[in-house]
């Protein structure tokens, strides 16, 4: 199954099935791209964990070793975006790259997560772009202007439940129709559960939030005007554009 949160002609915000284009509310129905209603991220997380270097193509084509444990950060409510928006990318900046992940929607409070549970906690999958400002993310350790500005994590366009997602399920950036990135879920160098269980040895994870699992390789600089197209299978795509001032 899938869902979709949305504003309604009303102004109210909604969350119903998704199915077919089209995403249903009692006896309401829309068409998903349709001007009458106003996408929103699936999730209202309190935070977004992402993943570092946790496909090892990608950590090669950045010159960098793969980690032995998994590589934490963070990005904060502020830097959600959904499907169909406009990114406005911080001004200046000589690199501003997509980064194609596979979102892990949490569905309860948990701490302490054992790995043979805790897919017991996910409520589903969704599309993640994780943006990132490489100019300033080579320059700091904790990566806030790299990794949190506003925007930088469009979400969406739904969440599906983790029957709907293969094992092996791709993860795709396409740029202006070009395909950019190509992946998989069974690439993960720390698969989801391992993830689960060491995020939640050091902090509490709220219904919400999301874990974003890492990159592909094949990342790469956007330009003003850009279209990206960020798809999971099972998920469907999620679609933004890029403004840069």
């Amino acid at each position: 199954m899938k869902y979709a949160r949305f504003r309604d002609p009303a102004g109210a915000v909604r969350r119903g099935e998704y199915e077919n284009g089209a995403v249903h509310f009692g006896t309401e129905s829309y068409d998903l791209e349709s001007d009458e209603i106003d996408v929103l991220p699936p999730t209202e997380p309190s935070k977004i964990v992402c993943i570092g270097r946790n496909y090892a193509d990608h950590a090669a084509e950045l010159d960098s070793e793969v980690p032995d444990r998994p590589l934490l950060f963070l990005k904060p409510p502020n830097a959600l975006a959904a499907h169909g928006d406009t990114v406005t990318l911080p001004a200046g900046k000589e690199r501003i790259d997509h980064e194609a992940e596979l979102g892990v929607v949490i569905g309860e409070q948990c701490r302490h997560v054992a790995e043979a549970d805790a897919m017991d906690v996910v409520e589903g999958f969704t599309c993640v772009n994780d943006l990132s400002n490489r100019d300033d993310q080579r320059q700091e350790q904790n990566w806030v202007r790299g990794k949190a500005f506003d925007g930088a994590a469009p979400i969406g366009p739904v969440l599906a439940t983790p029957d709907e997602v293969p094992a092996d399920a791709s993860v795709q950036t396409r740029v202006n129709g070009e395909l950019k990135q190509d992946g998989s879920r069974e690439q993960l160098i720390f698969p989801i559960p391992e993830l689960i269980a060491e995020i939640t040895t050091y902090l509490t994870l709220e219904p919400g939030d999301v874990i974003a699992t890492g990159t592909p390789e094949g990342v790469g600089p956007l330009s003003d005007g850009d279209t990206v197209e960020i798809e999971v299978e099972g998920v469907g795509t999620l679609e933004h554009s890029v403004r840069i001032p």
